[in-house]
């Protein structure tokens, strides 16, 4: 009897340690999510006297994959900027791969017609102006030859826009967040 107490004992610990072993790669292997930053964004015809009635909005995408062991693979991004309710352009960025603690830069650019540009550009004259942008897109991670499911991917940003048309803030880039649910 004392023997397969012993021996039931000796197979809990070894099933214990498994766990924990599993639980510590897991841990250790486990992707994280990517980094979405905006930098380089301008409203280039903000201060000219003859401007048509609608304008230009550029911006470049910063796109980093902090993971040292997983690529991962985007399907499309939706890109929606918002000045107040009104949507005031969008983009769609197609399908790519990022290797492994890699990163990736979008340059693009979309126009603002009106009634919104009259509004945004006023805004941006009196430097109140402050654009919210919405990214949305899934994604798969691949570590070692696994293809993970498909990660839904939610952030948002608030652009503060100055009167020359630049992004105001210190550092002049503005890092996407977990979007609220």
């Amino acid at each position: 009897m004392c023997e397969t107490k012993n021996f039931y004992f000796w197979i809990l610990q070894i099933l214990g340690l498994l766990g924990i072993l599993v639980l510590c790669l897991w841990l250790a292997l486990r992707p994280g999510s990517p980094h979405f930053t905006i930098t380089n964004f301008s409203v280039p015809a903000v201060n000219d006297s003859n401007t048509s009635d609608h304008g230009i909005i550029q911006y470049q995408l910063d796109i980093k994959n902090p993971n040292k062991d997983s690529g991962i693979y985007y399907d499309d991004i939706l890109l929606i900027f918002y000045h107040g309710v009104n949507i005031v352009g969008n983009n769609t960025i197609p399908s790519f791969t990022e290797e492994k603690n890699r990163s990736h830069q979008v340059l693009n650019h979309f126009d603002v017609d009106n009634p919104f540009w009259a509004a945004l550009r006023s805004a941006i004259l009196n430097a109140t102006a402050e654009l919210r942008v919405d990214l949305s897109t899934k994604v798969r991670y691949k570590t070692w030859l696994i293809k993970s499911r498909h990660h839904g991917l939610h952030k948002e940003g608030n652009i503060p826009i100055g009167k020359d048309g630049k992004i105001s803030n210190n550092n002049k880039k503005v890092k996407l967040r977990d979007a609220s649910k």
